[in-house]
């Protein structure tokens, strides 16, 4: 832990709670706001600031010593919120680029990359943000930093960083004048051996790196 982040949390640990609580909060908000489609030019341009501001928030959670709650059984904190509809209006929002492969676990050797979806990233994220959340505003502090860092350490911080580097890439490929190749293969409802994941993975891997060297790849 840095000793900014300790001196942060020793200082006043409420202060820390709200500065998470607020931080969760304006990205809860924002991505909501961003799903409507107003600016569906500036969706991904945005999406890639808020989403990079919660990884900061959960870099500061996983920094910091564990958290435990009062409890030791989580209290209800009743029916989680519907996010299809959320999930639904990114999908047709990011259409056709919602869709991208991703590696699951870089510490796992030769692991096979996955097709996943920005929107149902976001959907996911936000059901974890927003159980916390719950927790917060019932005054159930310590439980909601418990949860915070306990699902950033094992699902959305995962699921952020992987659509962060999706939605850095978007941006990249236009603002570099990179056209994207056809999303071919890249299907989340469709089957493919590892094997075969392996090898087009290698093959695009192959052509990217090539490609800007003037390498023409056989």
């Amino acid at each position: 832990m840095s000793d900014a982040t300790l001196h942060d949390a020793k200082r006043d640990p409420d202060d820390f709670a709200v500065q998470i609580a607020d931080s969760i909060e304006s990205f809860i908000v924002a991505v909501a706001e961003v799903s409507r489609g107003d600016e569906p030019d500036s969706a991904v341009p945005f999406l890639l600031l808020e989403v990079s501001q919660l990884l900061l928030t959960g870099g500061r959670l996983g920094a910091h010593e564990d958290f435990l709650p009062d409890e030791r059984y989580e209290p209800d904190v009743g029916p989680e919120p519907d996010v299809d509809e959320l999930r639904e209006r990114f999908a047709r929002l990011l259409d056709p680029v919602d869709v991208y492969s991703e590696v699951f676990d870089p510490y796992v050797p030769r692991s096979a990359p996955v097709a996943c979806r920005i929107s149902d990233d976001l959907a996911d994220i936000i059901t974890d943000l927003r159980h916390g959340m719950a927790h917060y505003r019932d005054g159930r502090v310590s439980e909601a930093l418990w949860w915070w860092q306990f699902s950033y350490l094992s699902n959305w911080g995962p699921t952020a960083s992987a659509a962060l580097r999706a939605l850095q890439s978007l941006v990249a490929h236009v603002r570099l004048d990179q056209p994207l190749d056809e999303l071919n293969g890249l299907d989340t409802d469709a089957a493919a051996t590892e094997e075969q994941l392996a090898e087009e993975a290698g093959r695009v891997m192959a052509e990217e790196i090539a490609a800007p060297l003037g390498i023409r790849h056989s």
